[in-house]
């Protein structure tokens, strides 16, 4: 996944892949140990076209996979390129922050290894009439699920003027919101704006010509924005990364893929959060229930390489984190801690 607009590609080349499953397969092997009667489960929250989950079923062949995504077309499209797993492969068509309730709706008790590869996947951007793309004519859509109401036209067409500036704003960090909010208020008095490029155009002439000269495709932030809010990326964000550390047993580990600073951010608060001893300052010793729940596994955000970024250009802008659960629930204070 990734939020460029490129032309498609031949083949699709998951992000990090090597890295990926060698930060995740130490709990998959964990998992077998502890418990030989019960094969580990992998969640792939945000399967896309099916490759980070290939290789880690691929690597484990006593692995099962929980594979969740809100768009129907990369569920089919993963269910074709994993066929020859099919008995180990669960594919479920739901939103990330859902998945406390598939893995009860599949009566298992924890995952052992989950994976986010967040934002825009491949096929939605290399087919135009998905409408993420400011490189293609096609009509303002976005939705990562069809099936959901919203679409970008909506936001551009009926949100005031003030709320579509805070959104270009907060979601695509765009300097002159304001600005191009009033352009897009000016157009739709006299049309409705439905297309893709006549958005792309709007944008480019209400931004100074100066600022047009640098920095890629002027309307690359305005399309973001209208894709987080479209499909409330960044709220369904804040909700799915802690309910998904509440899902990992004590060895069990997260791996995070982001591509924008926005994500990163709640990705690098949350997990740092529940990495720290939030003892009070000037205590004696420090409060079990206060102790780390998880360490990093990664220092920062790892970066890509020159080469991964050579051969898969839409990697380039990927910050990866990851953790590992290292403490259960404490029951009490000072109290026995479930699985620590």
């Amino acid at each position: 996944m990734s939020d460029s607009a490129t032309a498609p590609q031949a083949a699709h080349i998951p992000v990090l892949l090597d890295r990926v499953v060698s930060l995740l397969t130490p709990a998959v092997e964990d998992a077998a140990r502890r418990t030989p009667g019960r094969d580990p489960v992998y969640v792939d929250a945000t399967l896309g076209l099916g490759g980070h989950a290939e290789a880690m079923l691929a690597a484990h062949p006593r692995l099962r996979l929980v594979g969740l995504d809100r768009d129907p077309s990369a569920l089919e499209r993963s269910a074709r390129r994993l066929r020859r797993f099919a008995d180990r492969v669960h594919l479920v068509h739901a939103v990330y922050d859902e998945l406390p309730r598939v893995l009860a709706d599949l009566d298992l008790p924890h995952a052992d290894a989950i994976l986010f590869d967040l934002g825009v996947s491949s096929p939605q951007l290399d087919e135009a009439e998905r409408g993420f793309a400011y490189s293609y004519d096609a009509p303002l859509d976005m939705r990562m699920d069809p099936t959901q109401g919203l679409t970008a036209a909506d936001v551009v067409n009926d949100y005031p003027p003030d709320e579509l500036a805070r959104i270009l704003r907060e979601y695509g960090e765009e300097r002159y919101a304001r600005r191009i909010a009033a352009a897009i208020a000016r157009e739709r008095a006299r049309e409705p704006l439905r297309s893709t490029r006549r958005l792309a155009d709007l944008v480019r002439a209400a931004i100074p010509a100066a600022t047009r000269r640098t920095g890629g495709n002027p309307a690359k932030r305005t399309f973001q924005a209208l894709r987080i809010e479209v499909n409330g990326e960044l709220a369904i964000w804040e909700r799915a990364l802690p309910a998904a550390l509440d899902a990992l047993p004590v060895g069990g580990r997260v791996a995070v893929l982001s591509y924008h600073s926005l994500e990163d951010r709640i990705t690098k608060r949350v997990l740092a959060a529940a990495s720290t001893d939030t003892t009070p300052p000037g205590l004696p010793v420090p409060l079990p229930d206060r102790q780390p729940r998880f360490r990093l596994l990664t220092r920062g955000a790892e970066l890509p390489t020159d080469e991964e970024t050579a051969a898969n250009p839409r990697a380039a802008s990927v910050r990866l984190r990851a953790a590992e659960r290292i403490r259960g629930p404490v029951t009490g204070p000072g109290g026995p801690g479930g699985d620590a």
